[in-house]
C-alpha cells in the first residue's frame, strides 16, 4: 500500500513533536535535577548549622544551669573574682622569698614540706636575746618574720640568718598591732604553726621540734612553752612550770578571789594561754585574727576568749607544755622612747670669725605607765565590743 505525501509529512512532524519533548523533557530535568541537588545541599547546610545552634544553644543553657546549680555554687570564689575562671585564682601567699633571676630555688626543693612560721616584735636593744631565739628555730623549718618597733633594721645584718628573714618596719608599734595588718590567715596559710613571741625570752631549754611533737601528740591547737619559775617573771600561776609534766592544762588556787579546782571550766583555770609566747595551729590562727581588734594594740582581754578558737572544747585544746620551757624575762621596753636635743655652741677663732656647731645628746623618755593605762582601758573596751557582740548576734550560741 502506498503512502501519500499527506501520511509522510504527518509523520515526519510527530516524530519531530516527539523528539522535541524529549528534548525538552531532557533539559527539564536536568534543570530540576541541578536545582533540586542546591536545594538539597542548603537543607543540608542549614541542618547542619541549626544542629550546630542548637547545640550551642543547649551548651549555654547548661551552663546557666550549672551556674545556678549547687556545682558553681560550691566553688566559693572571693568577693571580687567573679569575673575570674577558677583555675586562675591564687587565694593564698606565704612569705617565701623568691630569686630574681634564677628558675631553680633550693629552698623550694620539697614542696610537701610542712614549714611554720616565727614572727617576733623586736628592738636592737634586744638583739642578743633575739638572735638566740632564731638561732634554735633552723630555716629548714622555719620561716622568720621581725617586727621592728624601733626603726632599726640594718644594724641586724651581723648575723647570718638576717638575709632569710622578712623584715617589718614601723615606729613603736605593738605585736598585735603588726599581726592584725601583716598576718593575714590567707598570707600565712601554708604554715601549720605561728609562732607569735615577745624579744624578752630566753631559750636555753626550748627545742621548738620537739615542742611541736608534743603539740600534735597532746592536740593543742593553741599553747605556749611553760616558765621557768626560777628564772621567770610568771603573773599567771598556769603559765608555771610543772617539773614531773610533758603537759598541764589546768591551774589549782585555793585562797583569794577567783579560785580554781577540778571542776573549772572558765579561763584563765583552764583553757588559757599569756599572751607573751603563744603558738597557734593554722586553723586556730585564722580563727583568732579576725577576733583582734584594729585599733586595741595591746590586746589585753584577748587571751580570755582565745579559747573560742580552740577548733574545739577548749579544755582540751589549749595547754602549757612543761616539757620544753622558756624564760620570760619581763623586760619593759614598750614605751621607751629614745629623743635627741641639740645645743647650739658658737666658736671665736683668731680673725673673729664664727663657726656654729651642733652637738647631739640622747636622753631616753619613760612612757610605760602610759602604756600600762592604756593597755587597760582597751581591755575594758574589748570587754564591752565582745558583750555587745554576743547581744547583737541572735544567731551565736555560746559553746561554754
Amino acid at each position: 500500500m502506498k503512502q501519500g505525501p499527506m501520511n509522510r509529512s504527518c509523520l515526519c512532524s510527530i516524530l519531530i513533536t516527539t523528539a522535541l519533548i524529549c528534548g525538552a523533557y531532557f533539559i527539564a530535568n536536568a534543570y530540576l535535577a541541578k536545582e533540586f541537588k542546591e536545594k538539597l545541599l542548603r537543607w543540608e547546610i542549614t541542618d547542619k548549622m541549626h544542629n550546630n545552634i542548637t547545640g550551642k544553644m543547649q551548651n549555654i543553657t547548661e551552663n546557666i544551669q550549672n551556674k545556678t546549680s549547687g556545682t558553681c555554687e560550691n566553688l566559693n570564689k572571693p568577693l571580687g573574682t567573679e569575673a575570674l575562671p577558677q583555675g586562675i585564682i591564687a587565694k593564698t601567699s606565704n612569705l617565701e622569698t623568691q630569686h630574681l633571676w634564677n628558675y631553680s630555688d633550693s629552698k623550694k626543693g620539697n614542696q610537701n614540706r610542712l614549714l611554720s612560721l616565727l614572727a617576733m616584735a623586736v628592738g636592737i636593744k634586744q638583739k642578743e636575746l633575739v638572735n638566740k631565739v632564731i638561732q634554735k628555730f633552723p630555716p629548714r623549718d622555719f620561716a622568720v618574720m621581725l617586727f621592728h618597733y624601733d626603726g632599726v633594721v640594718d644594724d641586724w645584718k651581723q648575723y647570718p640568718w638576717n638575709e632569710h628573714a622578712i623584715h617589718v618596719s614601723v615606729m613603736n608599734q605593738t605585736k598585735w598591732w603588726f599581726a592584725k595588718r601583716f598576718l593575714h590567715p590567707d598570707i600565712v596559710a601554708e604554715y601549720e604553726y605561728i609562732f607569735l613571741w615577745d624579744e624578752d625570752l630566753g631559750v636555753s631549754h626550748f627545742n621548738p621540734q620537739r615542742y611541736l611533737s608534743i603539740v600534735k601528740q597532746e592536740g593543742l591547737q593553741i599553747s605556749q612553752p611553760a616558765l621557768d619559775t626560777t628564772k621567770s617573771e610568771v603573773h599567771h600561776p598556769i603559765t608555771a612550770r610543772r617539773k614531773n609534766l610533758k603537759v598541764h592544762r589546768r591551774m589549782y588556787k585555793n585562797k583569794g578571789s577567783g579560785r580554781c579546782d577540778d571542776h573549772s571550766t572558765n579561763p584563765p583555770c583552764i583553757g588559757w594561754v599569756e599572751m607573751m609566747a603563744p603558738v597557734f595551729s593554722r586553723a586556730a590562727w585564722r580563727c583568732s585574727w579576725y577576733m583582734i581588734q584594729n585599733d586595741l594594740i595591746h590586746a589585753w582581754g584577748l587571751d580570755k576568749q582565745l579559747g573560742y578558737c580552740a577548733q574545739g572544747d577548749r579544755k582540751r585544746n589549749v595547754g602549757v607544755v612543761d616539757a620544753e620551757y622558756i624564760v620570760h624575762y619581763g623586760l619593759p621596753t614598750l614605751g621607751v622612747v629614745e629623743t635627741s636635743s641639740s645645743s647650739a655652741r658658737n666658736d671665736t677663732n683668731l680673725k673673729k670669725s664664727t663657726i656654729s656647731q651642733e652637738s647631739s645628746e640622747f636622753h631616753e623618755v619613760d612612757n610605760r605607765p602610759e602604756v600600762r593605762m592604756k593597755s587597760f582601758v582597751e581591755m575594758k573596751r574589748f570587754k564591752e565590743r565582745w558583750k555587745k557582740a554576743v547581744k547583737d548576734d541572735k544567731c551565736w550560741v555560746d559553746p561554754y
